[in-house]
């Protein structure tokens, strides 16, 4: 049995186990050591509770463990296990355990629990050498997570970024095998088509103008995620592109929720049209709130491009992944440690460094003037799907029942 530990049900890793089920060639069971997701709790991030609106536990088996666990998951403490994973596993007949990281302590007793059960591990992580540079204490936190990648048999990386990290902590190239980073692409490409024709309504309804190309931020308004940058760059962009209409769309909340709405031109606020902010017709800029997974895609079809200009905490930036699939290019900047493989292959213009605000702007007008067509997106976007994961999984899974090694 493929015994699979995640720290609680995580609406990106669902899918997987959903697919897994669905195909039935591996006998495997999700052990949760959380039920964060499931009921609305407080989120720091967005600064208001969250809970996702989608099944997070139908079509797949799984059980929750008896944790020492926080209400929610924001330390590398706030989640511990109590004793008996490896006794747990052994009586499952579990051959192969998959974790999903080393953020939490449970993950390391998990480590050495199956170390000492004789059970094969498998990793897979988002850590990139950018996200992993520079901190009081680095080099001790390395040493550290060496001797934790030692015992790992297999590593499931996730992107490009993701493989270069394996490789400089001295994983064999033989250990790595892919996993992209997905979501459930037919799910939002399907939201979108069917909301489509719904496009010139859900922009009326929030104050977009008609004509105008709107520019999307969506996720948690914090300072690592830089969205300051992107109204700064359009400032610019609107003085350079005279008599072409731009405009901006927030999704989500934050921290910087009310600084935001000051930086910009509101004319829409979580509900209310501004008519005399509305009526200026440029330079304005929509705040939608916090929309769940069953409604983000509504921002998908309204917006012509998301903006993710987050500094290199970013490990990936699955938003991206969310937009491609449902048709809509992306901007990143090469902080993002999805930006190797979603961004710059086909379009190395939409892609700039990190802060640099004038490169920002040159990428924005580029997309402008030379949109990405949805079936092209379409095409990338499908690299990144769940089938490639799932054919990972079940081959690895295949070679350790047979005893095969990766040394």
């Amino acid at each position: 049995m493929l015994a699979v530990l995640t720290t609680h049900p995580i609406q990106y890793q669902v899918p997987v186990w959903k697919g897994l089920a669905a195909r039935g060639n591996i006998p495997f069971s999700v052990f949760y050591m959380n039920d964060q997701g499931l009921e609305a709790r407080f989120d720091p991030g967005f600064g208001r509770s969250v809970s996702w609106d989608v099944d997070l536990l139908g079509g797949y088996e799984y059980e929750f463990l008896d944790t020492n666990s926080g209400p929610w998951l924001d330390s590398f403490c706030s989640l511990r296990l109590k004793r008996g994973l490896g006794r747990t596993l052994r009586r499952r007949g579990a051959q192969v355990l998959w974790i999903q990281g080393w953020q939490v302590a449970a993950y390391w007793q998990a480590v050495f629990e199956a170390r000492r059960a004789d059970i094969n591990i498998w990793l897979r992580g988002e850590t990139n050498t950018r996200s992993n540079a520079g901190g009081i204490g680095t080099q001790f936190k390395r040493r550290l997570l060496r001797q934790l990648l030692r015992r790992v048999d297999r590593f499931l990386y996730i992107g490009e970024a993701n493989r270069q990290f394996y490789l400089e902590q001295g994983v064999a190239t033989e250990q790595l095998a892919p996993a992209p980073y997905c979501v459930d692409n037919a799910r939002f490409a399907a939201a979108a088509a069917a909301l489509r024709p719904e496009r010139c309504r859900i922009r009326h309804e929030w104050g977009i103008p008609a004509e105008a190309f709107c520019f999307l931020f969506a996720g948690k308004f914090l300072r690592r995620k830089r969205p300051f940058d992107l109204v700064e760059s359009t400032r610019r962009l609107r003085n350079a592109i005279q008599g072409k209409e731009t405009h901006l769309l927030w999704v989500g909340t934050g921290e910087l929720d009310g600084e935001l709405r000051k930086a910009c031109n509101v004319c829409f606020n979580g509900g209310t049209i501004d008519p005399i902010n509305a009526s200026r017709r440029t330079g304005t800029a929509s705040f939608v709130g916090f929309l769940n997974q069953s409604e983000i895609s509504r921002a998908y079809v309204a917006a012509d491009c998301l903006v993710l200009p987050s500094d290199a905490s970013e490990t990936w930036g699955l938003v991206v992944n969310e937009a491609m699939a449902s048709g809509l290019p992306c901007i990143v900047s090469d902080g993002c440690g999805c930006a190797e493989d979603l961004v710059k292959p086909l379009w190395p213009d939409l892609c700039y460094p990190v802060g640099d605000i004038i490169a920002l702007e040159r990428a924005m007008a580029a997309v402008i003037e030379d949109t990405p067509s949805i079936e092209i997106l379409a095409r990338h976007i499908s690299k990144y799907d769940i089938a490639p994961t799932l054919d990972t999984v079940e081959d690895l899974y295949f070679q350790a029942s047979k005893g095969v090694t990766a040394s």
